[in-house]
């Protein structure tokens, strides 16, 4: 991979914590995700499934972890099991981890090739008091789009081999003990957010009408790669004009023209961590009166959004105290009125004709993290903060987002070098 070396330290005491939260007698695995095809023999790039990623620091495809706390047998308490190289593998594919390096990457003792893996999970699951088989499926609350997962595959297999075990979910674990981010972590996700505020300044002192928003793209993409990101954290939005308003618009191939906003919600990503930033900025260099007054209201509501963030905040709760900040500023910009407040029923209030999406959510291995959202926001947490307003019988919208981790008082902003005053960007786009 492109990034530094972690080190071991963050995947021991992942480990630590997810076996602090297993009872007596189980056993818990964790896959690999499938290398994805495209078409004919062609594949999508690989991404580790990032539970595995979190306990072993492992990006390797066709690989497994075992973890069986209260096994007789000490060396096989965790068993990470790994692809078995070979000289065609090599030619073919290059290098493959040995066990020695995988020792070293994950900080387990006990590696052996998958061709092991039958014989040795058998044992497992026979001797030692083994009861209780922890397996993993994807649980987030916004997930959509079913397939068959190597996860799904073992499962099934599992059950059928072993059917008298009692199985368990591992996701609702693994998703309370990554919703707190460890120091490493912190410090992994602000080099993601560095990255990408090295591309955001390239872009600002690039942008003039004409350009073509799949240049911009490129821009970000060439200064994410250039200082170790694998590239964007997720499709990258880079929407000008009316597309302001559309809140996934990944086509990006409009021409910028003068007098129009562009609104760049794109981030690096840096050792699989994601980061998600949002700026909105004007094609010519120079808001208009509107623009800038449209533009310091949605300003305004999320540094008001930064003051309700604590680790006593129930993300519902905070919601509807950003939605009644953002009304307030609604009505000075006379996009609604009194009247219209007083009309709106609960299912339809005025304010959600012109911001229609939530504030916040949880940012980490996966931009939108796991975690559970009807819980105060744990201390250590890491969440973005991005109100939007979008005007879409002006033509024009703006969205601004920053990644910022929830501390005893107050919140640590991991993006607060990367320009968002009106006036700072019009300055950086006119040097």
């Amino acid at each position: 991979m492109k990034y530094e070396k972690i080190g071991s330290e963050l995947f021991k005491t992942n480990r630590k914590r997810l076996v602090k939260e297993l009872p007596k007698g189980a056993i818990a695995v964790f896959n690999a995700n499938d290398i994805m095809p495209t078409n004919a023999d062609g594949n999508l790039p690989f991404r580790q499934n990032n539970d595995l990623f979190y306990l072993t620091g492992i990006q390797q495809e066709e690989s497994c972890l075992v973890i069986c706390p209260d096994f007789p047998d000490k060396s096989l308490r965790e068993v990470l099991f790994l692809r078995e190289p070979s000289e065609m593998l090599e030619k073919w594919e290059g290098h493959k981890l040995t066990k020695e390096e995988a020792k070293d990457i994950s900080g387990v003792t006990t590696v052996r090739w998958n061709g092991d893996f039958n014989k040795v999970f058998h044992h497992m699951m026979v001797m030692g008091g083994v009861s209780s088989v922890f397996l993993n499926t994807n649980e987030h609350y916004r997930s959509s789009v079913v397939v068959e997962t190597r996860d799904a595959r073992f499962i099934n297999w599992c059950k059928a081999t072993y059917p008298l075990h009692r199985y368990e979910r591992v996701a609702p674990i693994m998703a309370h003990l990554r919703s707190v981010k460890q120091k490493r972590e912190i410090e992994l996700m602000q080099d993601a957010c560095n990255i990408t505020e090295k591309g955001f300044r390239r872009v600002l002192g690039f942008v003039k009408p004409g350009v073509m928003e799949y240049e911009i793209e490129a821009e970000y993409l060439h200064e994410f790669v250039r200082n170790r990101s694998r590239g964007f954290a997720y499709d990258p939005i880079i929407a000008s004009g009316a597309n302001n308003c559309v809140l996934h618009y990944v086509e990006n191939n409009k021409q910028c023209k003068a007098g129009d906003l562009i609104l760049l919600d794109v981030a690096a990503e840096y050792a699989n961590y994601s980061s998600d930033l949002t700026r909105t900025i004007p094609v010519s260099g120079k808001f208009t009166k509107r623009q800038k007054e449209v533009y310091n209201s949605v300003l305004r509501v999320m540094r008001a959004a930064y003051k309700l963030l604590s680790p006593y905040t129930n993300f519902f709760a905070y919601q509807k105290e950003v939605e009644k900040v953002m009304q307030e500023e609604l009505l000075k910009l006379k996009l609604i009125s009194k009247a219209d407040i007083q009309k709106q029923t609960g299912e339809g209030p005025a304010f959600r004709k012109y911001f229609y999406h939530g504030t916040s959510h949880m940012i980490g291995l996966d931009v939108h993290d796991v975690g559970d959202m009807h819980s105060n926001m744990a201390l250590g947490s890491v969440w973005t903060v991005e109100p939007g307003i979008y005007i879409q019988e002006e033509g024009f919208g703006i969205r601004l987002e920053n990644n910022v981790v929830i501390q005893k008082k107050g919140v640590l902003d991991l993006m607060k070098n990367i320009p968002i005053e009106a006036e700072e960007i019009e300055d950086l786009m006119n040097r």
